[in-house]
């Protein structure tokens, strides 16, 4: 029997992952550990993806030596941003994600045969897939207590041809970790109302 409770989540938390929560630019020097980037990745791996492929790959890049090769490829914006965050992630797609098919969907046994001949079919559900699992991450950071700042200002050529060289993994999406620092993130900005967005059948 289901026991987990869907009485949804309280005020203080949805204002931690949603409602109160920015985009940060400035990070404190408190260190972010093993523990916690692997407590991030539980959580952001749960979350639905199509056929449940999971094509999202992570590097974190903490060390110095990691940080010297990836900055320079960050739009010149973004670099004190990622010098100043105790950890940084390079989300990137596995563009041969369907190889795990047969174990993460095995009621399906042909979807690998079927991603196999068709790339284009391949790379369009992965990107989609990814591009919900960069979300769950960035809410999974916020979950476990820090804060997040996603870029899409860098090299992605550059950064796959440092990180990446062997061309299964295509980076996607930049975010630094850490705890925020002095003036970490500014006003909130306007959302668009309901009656631009949402609509009723």
């Amino acid at each position: 029997m289901d026991t987990f409770s869907r009485a949804g989540l309280t005020a203080d938390a949805r204002a931690l992952l949603f409602t109160e929560a920015r985009t940060a630019s400035a990070f404190a020097a408190t260190p972010v550990t093993d523990e916690e980037l692997a407590e991030l990745w539980d959580l952001a791996k749960w979350p639905p993806t199509a056929a449940n492929t999971q094509p999202l790959r992570v590097l974190f890049v903490r060390s110095a030596e990691g940080r010297a090769r990836l900055i320079p490829h960050l739009a010149e914006g973004n670099r004190p941003k990622s010098q100043s965050a105790p950890a940084v992630a390079v989300l990137a797609l596995d563009t041969s994600f369907h190889e795990f098919a047969p174990e993460v969907f095995p009621h399906n046994p042909g979807l690998k045969d079927v991603y196999e001949a068709n790339e284009a079919l391949r790379l369009a559900a992965g990107n989609l897939s990814a591009g919900l699992q960069i979300g769950y991450f960035i809410l999974a950071a916020r979950a476990i207590g820090l804060v997040a700042g996603p870029m899409t200002g860098f090299d992605k050529a550059g950064v796959d041809a440092e990180f990446f060289p062997g061309g299964r993994y295509r980076s996607l999406v930049v975010v630094n970790l850490g705890h925020p620092g002095e003036n970490p993130w500014r006003d909130r900005l306007p959302r668009l109302p309901h009656e631009t967005t949402v609509q009723w059948a």
